[in-house]
C-alpha cells in the first residue's frame, strides 16, 4: 500500500505540466462553481445586504411557498418547458445531421468551406442575432416579409407576436450554434476506423446503408452522452437572448423562468425570492439528469456514471 502511493506520488510529480494545466480550469471551477455555493442560503433567509448572509433573519421555505402559490407559476413552467423541449427536438438532432453530411462529402476543400460557414455564426453576439431578426421582421423591407408578400401573405412584424416567438428563438438558435455543435460529431466520425467502410463497400452497400450501419452506430454513445447533459439543462433557457426578444405584446410566450430570475433578482433587488427560484429551477435540472442518466444506463449501457 505504501509503495503503491509513493509510485503515484512519483508519477504526479513527473507529470507536473499536465498537473498544472488541469490547475487552470480546476481552479476556475472551484472558484466561480463552488464557492459561490455558500451563498444558495439566501434562499432561506430574509437577506439584508446591510447583515450579511449569517446575520440575515432565516425564514424557511417562505419564498419557496411564494413562488409554488404565485399566480404566474405554471405559466412560467409551462413557457420555459415548451421552448425548451422546441428547441430540443430541433435542435439536437441538427448538429448530427450536419455532422454526417459533412462526412459523406468527399472534396476537402468543399467539405472545409463548408463547416467554417456554418461554424462562424457560434461567434456572433447575440444582440446582433436578435437585431438580424429585428431588420429581417420589418414590415416594410424585412427579408420575411419580402418573402411572405411573395407567397401572397400580408407584411406583420413578426417579433411582437405572440405565437412566433418560438419559432424566431429556435430556429435562430438552431442558426447560430449547429456548426459549434456539430464539431464533436465530426471528431467521433473520424475516429471510425476506414476498415468498416472499405468492407462494407466490397460488399456493396449504399452511401445510406454506411451511414445507417456504420456512422450512427459509432456515433450513438455519443449522442446519448450529449443527449443526457441535454436533459439536465432542459429548465436552463440562457435570459439574454429571450430578454433581449422580449416585449408587452409577446410576453405571454417570452416571459421564461431565466428571465424572471434576472428582473426579480437584479433589477428589483428581490435576492432571496430569486434565489429560492434558481434553486427550484436547478432542482429541476439535477432530478431530469440523474433520470435520464438511470435509464439509459439501463437501456443502452451507455450513461455519464
Amino acid at each position: 500500500m505504501i509503495k503503491s502511493k509513493r509510485n503515484i506520488f512519483r508519477n504526479l510529480r513527473g507529470r507536473w505540466d499536465l498537473l498544472l494545466l488541469f490547475a487552470i480550469p480546476f481552479g476556475w471551477y472551484i472558484l466561480f462553481q463552488y464557492i459561490p455555493m455558500y451563498g444558495i442560503q439566501i434562499a432561506f433567509r430574509r437577506f439584508n445586504p446591510g447583515l450579511g448572509i449569517l446575520r440575515s433573519p432565516w425564514v424557511g421555505a417562505i419564498y419557496f411557498e411564494q413562488f409554488f402559490n404565485s399566480f404566474y407559476f405554471w405559466e412560467l413552467i409551462r413557457n420555459t418547458l415548451f421552448l425548451s423541449l422546441f428547441q430540443m427536438c430541433i435542435g439536437f438532432p441538427m448538429p448530427i445531421v450536419l455532422a454526417l453530411l459533412i462526412n459523406e462529402i468527399r472534396f476537402k476543400r468543399f467539405r472545409k468551406a463548408l463547416q467554417n460557414v456554418t461554424y462562424i455564426p457560434h461567434f456572433l453576439s447575440l444582440v446582433v442575432v436578435v437585431s438580424m431578426l429585428n431588420l429581417f421582421s420589418d414590415v416594410n423591407y424585412g427579408v420575411f416579409n419580402k418573402i411572405a408578400v411573395f407567397f401572397g401573405g400580408s407584411a406583420m412584424d413578426y417579433m411582437i407576436k405572440a405565437e412566433y416567438f418560438r419559432p424566431l428563438y429556435v430556429f435562430s438558435t438552431v442558426w447560430q450554434m449547429m456548426g459549434f455543435n456539430s464539431v464533436i460529431y465530426i471528431a467521433a466520425l473520424a475516429a471510425i476506423d476506414p476498415a468498416l467502410y472499405e468492407a462494407s463497400t466490397i460488399d456493396g452497400a449504399t452511401r445510406l446503408q454506411k451511414i445507417i450501419h456504420i456512422s450512427l452506430p459509432c456515433l450513438l454513445p455519443t449522442i446519448i452522452i450529449l443527449f443526457i447533459l441535454r436533459i439536465g439543462h432542459i429548465m436552463e433557457l440562457g435570459f439574454e437572448k429571450a430578454y433581449l426578444m422580449q416585449n408587452p405584446i409577446n410576453m405571454e410566450t417570452s416571459e421564461l423562468i431565466s428571465t424572471f430570475i434576472y428582473k426579480n433578482g437584479i433589477q428589483r433587488g428581490q435576492f432571496s425570492f430569486s434565489a429560492a427560484v434558481g434553486i427550484f429551477n436547478n432542482g429541476i435540472n439535477f432530478i431530469l439528469l440523474v433520470a435520464a442518466n438511470f435509464i439509459l444506463r439501463r437501456t443502452t449501457k451507455t450513461s455519464l456514471w
